[in-house]
């Protein structure tokens, strides 16, 4: 199978290394983001909340596929997070740029929640997300190639009752990738924003959410992964893990139908 998603992927060491930075980059998702591209022989800044995972993450990716793995521990919501990663990747070639950060930290009906609460939300998907994309972003157009690659959701076409910040987050991000892809291919940068639905991650089992419904598809990190490496190419947006279909049914004009059925399908997988 590794030789396989090798042969497959998109992911260059010549365009997208020697280094990748992931924030995002200790579990799920992001973890299998670093196996690949260090197997790629690419080097890995691996910036993650939780210091065990991201430690765990980083000695293994390093000793199975012998490349360099330096971590930051640390809060994409503490005030100096940015400065910091700035400053320890300064004297990197940074050829990749991955926020794989973005999350719901709050879930809670918007007019009877904490205002401060759904800040953090829209600081987490939007604020800090720009500024470290307008950060390596430029390194990259002078650079004159590599990847920028920010991890979308199913979540940012259709609102979500208890969710709304995020779910409007996500679709902020969609279109502020596009937007990044038109003005940064003609320097040779490639963006991408995949678009991942109901994935079978450590922090989505945490949740407790049922995902053994009938009719539910839910997908493995490795192979989404796989899926967004193998299409770097194919920006600004592409649907992974099979969600083609249901991109198409939330991007249909019956709102108010469309908002109702994702409610229903929300509650029949909340835990009981």
């Amino acid at each position: 199978m590794a030789d396989e998603h090798l042969r497959r992927s998109g992911i260059d060491r010549a365009v997208h290394g020697p280094w990748a930075v992931i924030a995002g980059g200790s579990e799920g998702v992001g973890a299998k983001l670093a196996d690949r591209i260090a197997a790629r022989g690419i080097h890995l800044f691996l910036v993650a909340r939780k210091p065990g995972p991201l430690a765990a993450t980083a000695d293994r990716v390093a000793r199975v596929h012998g490349v360099q793995v330096r971590t930051l521990a640390g809060d994409l919501l503490d005030p100096d997070v940015v400065q910091r990663i700035r400053d320890e990747t300064a004297g990197l070639d940074v050829g990749t740029f991955i926020y794989n950060a973005g999350a719901n930290t709050y879930g809670a009906e918007f007019v009877e929640g904490d205002l401060d609460a759904f800040q953090k939300v829209v600081d987490l998907n939007v604020n800090r997300q720009l500024e470290l994309t307008r950060h390596f972003g430029a390194r990259l157009k002078k650079r004159g190639r590599g990847a920028l690659v920010l991890v979308g959701s199913l979540s940012g076409y259709v609102g979500h009752a208890g969710i709304s910040t995020y779910a409007a987050a996500k679709a902020f991000e969609r279109v502020f990738a596009e937007g990044l892809w038109v003005e940064l291919r003609p320097h040779g940068v490639q963006v991408l924003h995949p678009i991942l639905g109901v994935t079978r991650t450590p922090a989505m089992e945490r949740l407790g959410l049922r995902m053994d419904l009938p009719g539910l598809d839910v997908a493995d990190p490795g192979d989404i992964a796989e899926e967004i490496l193998a299409r770097l190419d194919d920006g600004p947006v592409q649907a992974v893990g099979g969600n083609d279909a249901r991109v198409q049914r939330s991007s249909g004009p019956d709102r108010a139908r469309l908002v109702t059925e994702v409610a229903e399908g929300m509650r029949a997988m909340s835990p009981r």
